[in-house]
């Protein structure tokens, strides 16, 4: 086999799916275990849905998930420009050779008359309407008249009927199509452009792609791409059709009802991008074990095409995604913690991070909850003093803690402890009265390491404040 080279060709129409960083993810590991090259290609062919400054946020975002790509934009290699946009000499040259083969043809058809023609072919009970070939039947020579004259048309692709389209897809084994539900698509708008369907077959053939790793929701448009690959007599790439993703219990794709469905919003929310791509590389690829836990290296060298799953859809549980996330900030350093956390929060929280990383790291599940949890060792916060069940449980506090000179976890602990034995105290209600006067919460990582990290001096001052 040639060197393996895989393709992701992400269209800059908004923000990147989660999704799309599964599909990249395969194809880049796909990419590393054969020893074969990552390719990124802006398809930017949709002007109508272009966003701007998409395509910077999409690289960028890849990069945020710890990817790379071997060529594309960045990166130019020989199989250059990777920006579809900059490519359309190269789809005008490849049309006309479809047009000499009598496989394309121009079409003069204006929306106006589509729209009645689709309505007719609905009326009468057609409801996947195609394209009624009548531009098929102009002459080369008159059509080449009304194109001198500057007369708006576009390229169609001339579909043979009833001709049987198959192929054999890695994930789903043999898949045969007839031609006749096919219509004659457009390759080249109007406006010079190339469509999707002829742009993604003629750079993928130029840019020497071997293998197709794509979402399964691109299996009707495979026999489309095929017709293409025989008519320009090209060898084809081979397939991969893999599952997309769909909320846990339900029977449709991800829905931003539900939570993130953007892959830089999974990041916004405080999710660390290694255990992101651990999450999805779960979500399509069966590894033959239980673990669940993978580096980026491990998974590259257990990744089989052939270990990908033939389901239609994969259920995105976002409760064990949670839950995998807490894992890994549980596993990070004390160090690494605390630089997440500044880097998270844009250096809003500095101070003896690092001590305070024990106390919140099993507590929190993304780095956004921190802020809730731990916020009170910065600022101080509003304490609603009703919540408090017995004052003498602070103003003893007070009291004890105002004698304790070496301030110590163990010398504050010996003092309130001493405190709850004098007075008979209920040891859980005495503490959580403690915990709302100098935190404001009831919710919070251990209320004696946590004074212990505050001081001496800031700790009297909250405890002063709620009585």
């Amino acid at each position: 086999m040639s060197e393996v080279r895989v393709r992701m060709a992400p269209s800059p129409t908004g923000e990147y799916h989660i999704g799309h960083i599964r599909t990249v993810l395969y194809n880049y590991a796909f990419a590393k275990k054969m020893g074969g090259q990552f390719i990124i290609r802006i398809e930017d062919t949709d002007r109508v849905r272009f966003v701007e400054g998409a395509t910077e946020r999409i690289l960028q975002v890849i990069k945020d998930y710890g990817l790379d790509w071997d060529e594309g934009p960045q990166k130019e290699g020989e199989y250059g420009p990777y920006i579809q946009s900059q490519r359309l000499d190269i789809y005008k040259e490849y049309i006309q050779k479809l047009v000499e083969k009598n496989v394309a043809y121009p079409c003069f058809c204006t929306p106006e008359r589509l729209t009645e023609m689709r309505e007719e072919q609905r009326a009468k009970g057609i409801h996947a309407t195609k394209y009624d070939k009548k531009c098929l039947h102009i002459s080369k020579e008159e059509s080449q008249k009304r194109i001198d004259a500057g007369e708006s048309h576009v390229y169609r692709l001339n579909v043979e009927p009833n001709q049987e389209i198959s192929f054999d897809d890695i994930v789903y084994g043999k898949i045969t199509f007839n031609s006749s539900d096919i219509d004659d698509q457009v390759l080249l708008k109007s406006d010079g452009f190339p469509t999707y369907h002829f742009a993604v077959v003629v750079d993928d053939y130029l840019m020497k792609i071997t293998h197709v790793l794509r979402g399964n929701d691109w299996l009707p448009s495979t026999p489309k791409h095929i017709l293409l690959y025989k008519a320009f007599g090209w060898d084809m790439p081979i397939y991969a059709h893999l599952p997309n993703l769909k909320e846990l219990g339900g029977t449709k794709k991800l829905s931003k009802r539900n939570g993130p469905v953007a892959a830089r919003e999974f990041l916004d929310e405080g999710y660390l991008p290694e255990a992101l791509d651990n999450f999805v590389m779960l979500l399509g690829w069966k590894p033959g074990s239980d673990q669940e836990f993978y580096t980026l290296d491990e998974f590259i060298d257990k990744f089989e095409l052939e270990s990908i799953s033939k389901t239609d859809l994969v259920a995105f549980d976002r409760n064990k995604l949670r839950w995998m996330n807490g894992e890994y900030i549980k596993r990070l350093s004390n160090e690494d913690f605390a630089q997440k956390i500044k880097e998270y929060f844009d250096g809003k929280y500095n101070k003896d991070l690092e001590k305070i990383a024990p106390l919140v790291k099993e507590r929190i599940s993304t780095l956004k909850e921190f802020a809730s949890i731990a916020s009170f060792f910065f600022e101080d916060q509003e304490v609603d003093t009703e919540m408090i069940g017995n004052p003498d449980h602070v103003r003893l506090a007070y009291e004890a803690l105002n004698k304790v000179n070496d301030w110590t976890l163990d010398t504050i602990n010996d003092a309130l402890m001493e405190v709850i034995a004098d007075n008979e105290f209920k040891t859980g209600k005495f503490f959580m009265d403690i915990r709302i006067a100098v935190t404001g919460s009831k919710v919070t990582p251990p209320i004696n390491d946590s004074i212990a990290i505050l001081g001496k001096e800031r700790t009297l001052l909250l405890l002063q404040r709620s009585l």
